[in-house]
């Protein structure tokens, strides 16, 4: 292939990466946002292969990374859950950041790689080299520690270190200085020290990033990595004087900053305040600070009241949470939904911008359960209508729909946007226990007199509900 031809080819894959965040960015167009995706990616992969920087001694090398790639591409597609899918995403987080780690250092060992550069050229060009391993590794770290604790191998308790502020900023200066001493090298073996100190630096940089902040901020982290690796991977197109790479890391990283600002903005935090590190305890346990704890008499229900509560109602709203996602009992949710609407029920979804662990985790479950997108709604959307809504049903969710975020000044999640569901006439909140959210804060919502909680797993209770509709 031409460079020419080239140069058109990675043209067409960024005008396709382009339509495809377009549409991804509604739920209606987001398959033909994936298939955009998808055939742009193909474009570009076979633009580079073809391509005249790369020889034919190299296809094999190329070839066989492809079969293995795609390899652990179908098995993970195969068997992993949805439940699992942000902790999936953390992990290919990791993977450009260690992609793009190892792609600056074989750039910086390869003497033809720069032999064309002198003065200036030379001194931006390893300027790229260690802005990029610098950004991939701080990526890497930070993300197999978030899907450490996305996967509850690691506890979401945030790890805040006495003086941890000082110590980044101890940090921060070593790299400086490091990058000072990498430029000013005459040789690559000079040139390997400052350059092994800074990368072990940002590695354990992305550790105690990720390790301060608590569960309630996981969403913002997520797309937060994602912003990240998108800024590692144009970092390496820089080094590799790649457009098509430099383009769509720009892409992803400025969509992934808008998101956490998005995130953030659902949350009333600001991003330093995150990074800073966040609030949240262990899932289940008291917040350690802060918060006045709740009192009142807890109101259980079955699955034929509540079955009666919906069939009596005109107005319904179904707010869904992590726990739905656990007990996998979105399709159950879709068949009562179905079934409501059937009698004449208005049934309408509430989403808050941070439900599950990751952005748009609730919309994408719904989504494979058929739930009509037009009845599916954002929170700032639908707030104001649950005063005048019958019953307000809360699926698996706990801190989305806390009062205590509006109520106690001195909770940790106070200020936070939530979901009014106690505005309705009735909530009801199914839940395995009286347990408290990721966030570990206790939920007045629970002892309200207008509530009441049906216990149990959310898929076997959803059935029995079911069940007692159709009779």
């Amino acid at each position: 292939m031409s460079a020419t031809l080239s140069t058109v080819s990675y043209l067409a894959a960024i005008i396709l990466f382009v339509l495809s965040l377009g549409g991804l960015s509604n739920p209606e167009s987001s398959r033909r946002g994936n298939l955009y995706g998808m055939i742009g990616m193909t474009i570009a992969v076979l633009a580079t292969i073809l391509g005249p920087q790369v020889t034919k001694a190299g296809y094999p090398w190329i070839i066989g990374a492809l079969a293995v790639g795609a390899a652990i591409g179908i098995y993970a597609a195969r068997v992993v859950k949805m439940t699992q899918m942000p902790e999936l995403v953390a992990l290919m987080h990791s993977l450009v950041g260690l992609a793009a780690v190892l792609v600056g250092f074989a750039n910086y060992i390869d003497p033809a790689a720069s032999s064309d550069f002198k003065g200036a050229e030379k001194t931006i060009h390893e300027l790229e080299i260690y802005i990029g391993i610098l950004i991939g590794a701080v990526t890497f770290s930070g993300s197999i520690i978030a899907f450490g604790k996305l996967s509850a191998k690691i506890s979401g308790k945030p790890v805040l270190l006495p003086g941890r502020h000082w110590v980044n900023l101890a940090g921060l200066l070593v790299v400086l200085w490091c990058g000072g001493w990498f430029i000013q090298s005459h040789s690559i073996a000079e040139g390997m020290k400052p350059l092994l100190i800074m990368t072990a630096i940002a590695l354990l940089f992305g550790v105690h990033m990720v390790m301060a902040i608590g569960g309630a901020d996981m969403p913002v982290v997520v797309s937060m990595l994602n912003s990240y690796s998108g800024w590692a991977a144009a970092a390496t197109g820089f080094m590799l004087s790649n457009d098509l790479l430099i383009v769509t890391g720009a892409l992803v990283g400025s969509s992934g900053a808008i998101l956490s600002y998005i995130m953030c903005r659902a949350m009333n935090r600001n991003f330093v305040s995150v990074i800073a590190g966040g609030f949240g305890t262990e899932g289940g346990a008291p917040a350690a600070s802060g918060g006045a704890q709740p009192t009142g008499e807890v109101l259980p229900i079955n699955a034929v009241e509540t079955a009666e509560l919906l069939r009596g109602a005109k107005n319904v709203i179904v707010v869904p949470g992590y726990g739905m996602a656990v007990a996998q009992a979105q399709h159950t949710v879709y068949e009562i939904t179905k079934l409501l609407r059937e009698k004449g029920v208005r049934v309408r979804f509430g989403i808050h911008p941070v439900a599950g662990r990751m952005p748009g985790h609730m919309n994408v479950l719904l989504a494979e359960a058929r739930v009509p997108y037009d009845i599916v709604m954002e929170m700032d959307e639908i707030n104001e209508d649950f005063p005048d809504t019958d019953v307000a049903m809360v699926i698996g969710a706990n801190d989305i729909v806390n009062p205590a975020a509006q109520e106690d000044p001195s909770s940790p999640i106070a200020g936070m946007p939530v979901l009014e569901v106690w505005k309705g006439k009735t909530s009801i909140v199914m839940k395995r226990s009286m347990a408290s959210g990721y966030a570990g804060v206790d939920n007045p919502l629970f002892y309200k007199d207008n509530n009441r909680m049906l216990f149990g797993d959310a898929k076997k209770m959803l059935d029995e509900v079911l069940a007692a509709l159709k009779t």
